[in-house]
């Protein structure tokens, strides 16, 4: 197989997150965004170290499995989703077969408890950072997801099925408004422009919704008309000041628009962030409040949580609920127990397990997420909650309280390989890690039992139907002290 060769095959499975494999003359090739029996024509795009990967030209034939007919018109082309063309209950499969393969794997022996399908098939998100953007190079703005495949363009993605229809309507009406006024968004590779994200939060409970336009401060450009004639000396200080009064004016116009649509939900606040970092990521470099409040409530539960616009939250409000009672679950008994909950976020793990535990410490990065958190707990009633904000990597030796069980909700790419040894050595009897990528857990579960624990039971858990991501619950006791298991072992 050489680099350019087309060849065509059916996909034999799909690896974690959206693997598809093909074997052609006993070559193994990965082909991304397939689904499991397609028939598939493809490139080689990249040979290494005797691993194939292609890039897919053409779908020959549908996999018989591909049978749901509710498709959401940009599936395909929206980089999104990936299974929206197969029944619910045959994502849900293959997610748990690509989860079980890699536990397997990793684990000498453990109990499956198998797969839990989320309660909302469609419209279950409560949040998305969506980009301005064309489509095609120099086409009309359009306002949406990544195009498949692709770091530049831009699917305007107003008929999303994974969310509540109100976020539609705020997308194409952000899109019209700005599309009228001939405002310009950010071109990364030239690094001019205005509209950068937009960002969308919906509580399912409470219904209510932040909203978060994000723009760079290259507020000049929305007046470089009207100083075209002017020399750039003469033209600066008076450049910045009209910029500034575009920019509110345009904004508050902008804030009229939304406020004048038909919702089923209803604003908490409508907000602006100003962000000039090169990477395409959302980064709050100052937010203003346009209208309304920097937060909004979600319920679960039986709580209540203050959600600001950059902390994290379960993107699905109703799956969550699902998932931390599977937590609560395998935490067990609490009553009168320390509980450390690393990687907290906005402390919903923490306060769900508070009112049966006597003491509970969360540690999260994010500082605005550790001061939602201590607001959440307040208004909660929660007296024996403590949030601190910092890494873990470095807070957990400055803890002079010793846990008695450690719950674990690290990002996608897992424990940081030196906090693993360090949380290991609290010697806690029992832990439980909450994942987001099955591949990071399968990697530090390894650890994980080299120095001691045993993987009890393990159960998934589907926050993100249509796409190939998928959530996973570990309760992990440890065994007998073994001198060999308990060597001080840091992975390199």
């Amino acid at each position: 197989m050489k680099k350019g060769e087309i060849y065509e095959g059916v996909v034999e499975r799909i690896d974690f997150p959206n693997k598809g494999i093909v074997t052609i003359d006993g070559n193994r090739v990965v082909i991304k965004n397939t689904v499991p029996g397609q028939k598939v024509r493809f490139s080689i795009s990249k040979k290494r170290g005797g691993k194939c990967e292609g890039r897919l030209l053409e779908i020959l034939e549908r996999s018989r499995l591909e049978t749901a007919e509710d498709v959401c018109p940009h599936f395909g082309i929206c980089g999104g989703c990936q299974y929206q063309t197969l029944p619910y209950e045959e994502q849900l499969k293959i997610k748990e077969n690509q989860v079980r393969s890699l536990l397997d794997a990793a684990c000498r022996e453990y109990e499956f408890e198998g797969i839990i399908g989320s309660p909302q098939k469609q419209g279950y998100r409560n949040k998305m950072e969506f980009s301005f953007g064309d489509e095609v190079k120099d086409g009309p703005t359009a306002l949406g997801m990544h195009k498949r495949g692709s770091f530049y363009d831009v699917v305007t993605t107003g008929e999303c099925r994974i969310v509540h229809p109100d976020f539609c309507r705020i997308l194409l009406c952000t899109k019209e408004y700005f599309d009228k006024k001939n405002i310009g968004f950010y071109k990364k590779m030239q690094h001019t422009g205005y509209l950068r994200h937009l960002l969308v939060r919906r509580a399912v409970r409470t219904g209510e919704i932040l909203v978060d336009l994000v723009t760079t401060t290259q507020r000049e450009l929305l007046v470089a008309a009207a100083f075209a004639d002017c020399t750039e000396a003469d033209s600066i200080s008076q450049r910045e000041e009209a910029g500034r009064e575009e920019e509110i004016r345009l904004l508050s116009g902008w804030v009229e628009r939304l406020k004048a649509l038909s919702l089923e939900g209803t604003f908490a606040g409508i907000l602006h962030t100003s962000n000039d970092t090169l990477s395409d990521a959302v980064k709050d470099e100052g937010t203003e409040i346009l209208y309304g409040r920097d937060y909004f409530y979600e319920e679960l539960l039986g709580l209540r949580f203050r959600i600001s616009p950059f902390s994290f939250f379960q993107t699905n409000s109703l799956g969550a609920e699902v998932l931390y009672e599977k937590v609560r679950e395998y935490v067990g008994e609490t009553k009168g127990k320390v509980v450390f909950d690393l990687y907290s976020g906005t402390g919903t793990i923490a306060q769900i397990l508070a009112p049966v535990a006597e003491q509970v410490v969360g540690v999260e990065i994010v500082e605005e997420a550790v001061e939602a958190a201590r607001e959440n707990a307040r208004q909660n009633g929660l007296s024996n909650c403590t949030f601190l904000a910092g890494d873990v990597l470095k807070v957990v030796d400055e803890l002079s309280e010793k846990p008695d069980l450690i719950v674990l909700d690290p990002p996608r790419d897992g424990i940081h390989p030196k906090a693993i040894g360090k949380i290991i050595d609290f010697g806690v009897n029992r832990m439980v890690y909450v994942s987001c990528k099955p591949t990071s857990l399968a990697r530090d579960l390894v650890i994980l039992q080299e120095r001691g624990y045993r993987p009890e039971r393990i159960c998934c858990v589907d926050l993100f139907p249509g796409t190939g991501n998928v959530e996973t619950a570990v309760l992990l006791s440890r065994e007998k002290a073994d001198p060999e298991k308990q060597k001080n072992i840091y992975p390199a």
